[in-house]
């Protein structure tokens, strides 16, 4: 659902004690807790206007604000904090505080429109564990990194036993997430879904299910410009630059470029279309990114039509 530009805009810059606000329709600043006493406030303030609460991914200590508004029946809309900022530096705003973020957010809102939050509360917990996972997998490549150049060798064995415990971590999640699929009908069976696509394995199917919530409901360009898989052109004048890779959402487009490695040399569909790119003289990392590309707008396609890959 798109947010009406002509409604009323409160926009927040947030952070963990507070609520830094601006209400674009009369111009007044404010602050409230980031907590029920502030979201009381704020409930007020909306009142019976048509009214569209802004406010920017803020490492989830929005996330409790949003769901109380979304309670209470006022729109919420999430807006991405690097797309504000390019915004304020194209007019010419680098000076950056609480007061002046939240005018940014309220002009970023009023010059582009987006879609309301729709709360999920099944799917946000996924997203949660799937998050922590992977910053599990994150610390775990620090760690292994680190050993490799330790001579003590009690620092050897601290780092071992370290490596130990955040396996046993990873392992713990996995279940965690197969199970809070298991518990949900819709997850389920998109789950199932995707794990039918060649090279699809649990681990990018509840990526995909985590962080990619509009999977099927985009074009096969959408769903490629969003994973950060679209060639973007790079052509001005007589030049004509080489085409690459740029935005989307790093979390997917990492999970997806594992996968298209493994594809590339164990699934006998994907490995013949990898052959075929190279044979035509395709650099390696660009034959990859088709089979990140291809798997993906498969992924949107059977969760589209809700078919199997066989079928």
């Amino acid at each position: 659902m798109k947010m009406a530009q002509q409604d009323s805009i409160i926009a927040l810059d947030v952070s963990k004690a507070r609520l830094d606000g601006l209400d674009a329709e009369t111009g007044e600043a404010f602050q409230v807790e980031n907590a029920e006493a502030g979201y009381s406030l704020l409930r007020r303030r909306c009142g019976k206007r048509a009214v569209q609460v802004v406010l920017e991914a803020s490492g989830g200590y929005e996330r409790p604000v949003m769901e109380a508004l979304s309670k209470a029946g006022i729109p919420v809309r999430l807006v991405d904090p690097r797309k504000v900022r390019h915004f304020a530096r194209a007019h010419g705003r680098w000076a950056k505080n609480d007061r002046l973020d939240a005018r940014m957010i309220a002009a970023y809102a009023q010059a582009i429109p987006g879609a309301a939050y729709q709360p999920d509360p099944e799917r946000e917990v996924l997203a949660e564990l799937a998050t922590y996972r992977r910053q599990l997998l994150d610390e775990q490549t620090m760690v292994r990194n680190q050993a490799q150049t330790l001579a003590d060798p009690e620092l050897r064995r601290l780092a071992k036993r370290r490596l130990d415990a955040i396996a046993l971590l990873i392992l713990r999640l996995d279940k965690r997430i197969a199970e809070q699929i298991a518990a949900s009908k819709t997850l389920k069976v998109n789950d199932n879904l995707l794990q039918s696509i060649p090279a699809v394995g649990p681990v990018l199917a509840a990526t995909l299910l985590a962080h990619m919530p509009e999977l099927g409901t985009l074009t096969r360009h959408q769903v490629a410009a969003l994973a950060g898989v679209a060639p973007m052109d790079n052509q001005s004048g007589k030049r004509d630059g080489p085409r690459s890779i740029y935005g989307g959402r790093p979390v997917v487009r990492t999970v997806l470029y594992m996968a298209a490695v493994v594809a590339s040399r164990r699934n006998p569909p994907l490995a013949a279309f990898y052959k075929k790119l190279i044979a035509a003289g395709k650099k390696p990392k660009v034959a990859l990114v088709a089979i990140m590309r291809k798997i993906v707008v498969l992924a949107n396609a059977i969760i589209r039509d809700q078919r199997t890959y066989a079928a």
